[in-house]
């Protein structure tokens, strides 16, 4: 049975591996010239230390219960969030820039590239980690074969992925455009609540680096199942939120205060 003392041993790699990103953000700001390389950078270390945490949070998932998962995810999230300045560590936050045209396809899809590098390569340091097997939770876990996490029909996984991104991606244009004084919260507990209600399911990634990095060639999705559930399901979702949040009755329902003050 895991104990306190084991999810401590996973607490302290999650604390390491944020602070390992803190100490690389600062060395890219202060050595890197400002422009696209140094975005490129930011990119792919947010993207690590996305992905490296989460490796953990599948350990503290499968011994602590998704309740425990759920508490370090909505922490971690606000944490991000305050830490990772313009980087995203997810590829749909520049699709939705193309559709804006606020970025090229060039520079979308090479901070594309930036993020799956970073959220790829991470794994050997999560990987030496499990190797030493400091808690029981981590034995056998480090060459231990990977399981896709799609649990329905590939369709209706794509569509939960699709539609829990798009709700995502609508409450946090809501909650900026509003500036609500708690707004990092709640968007937290949001995101949380809803990677909770698909765990079971589809995984509940809504990040295509990360299902790509943590669950990319496991037992039980071929390589197109795949990319339909976690890429053009997430995508789909994210680049619908454009057009539908500017629509007058979607504003009207969720920025009313704001419409009339206007």
């Amino acid at each position: 049975m895991a104990t306190i003392e084991q999810l401590g041993y996973s607490a302290f790699f999650i604390a390491l591996t944020c602070i390992f990103a803190i100490v690389a953000r600062r060395l890219n700001e202060r050595l890197s010239k400002d422009g696209l390389v140094k975005d490129l950078i930011f990119e792919a270390i947010a993207a690590a230390e996305l992905c490296g945490c989460c490796f953990e949070l599948i350990i503290v998932a499968d011994n602590f219960g998704v309740a425990t998962y759920a508490v370090f995810l909505f922490t971690l999230t606000i944490w991000w969030g305050r830490n990772w300045g313009s980087a995203t560590a997810c590829p749909y936050t520049y699709m939705e820039q193309i559709v804006e045209g606020e970025v090229s396809f060039k520079e979308a899809a090479l901070k594309i590239w930036a993020q799956l590098m970073g959220g790829c390569c991470i794994f050997r340091y999560v990987q030496l980690y499990w190797w030493f097997e400091f808690a029981e939770t981590h034995e056998g876990r480090a060459f231990e074969d990977c399981k896709a996490d799609l649990q329905v029909n590939l369709y209706l996984g794509a569509f939960i992925e699709g539609f829990a991104t798009l709700c995502c991606r609508l409450a946090s244009k809501v909650i900026s455009e509003k500036d609500a004084r708690f707004g990092a919260f709640i968007d937290s507990f949001i995101g949380t609540s809803l990677v909770v209600a698909a765990f079971n399911y589809s995984g509940g990634y809504f990040n295509p680096v990360l299902a790509t990095a943590l669950k990319w060639g496991c037992a039980g999705n071929s390589a197109l199942e795949h990319i339909i559930v976690y890429w053009i399901g997430s995508c789909v979702g994210a680049v619908l939120s454009v057009p539908l949040f500017k629509t007058a009755t979607f504003r009207n329902m969720f920025l009313t205060e704001k419409t009339k003050s206007e």
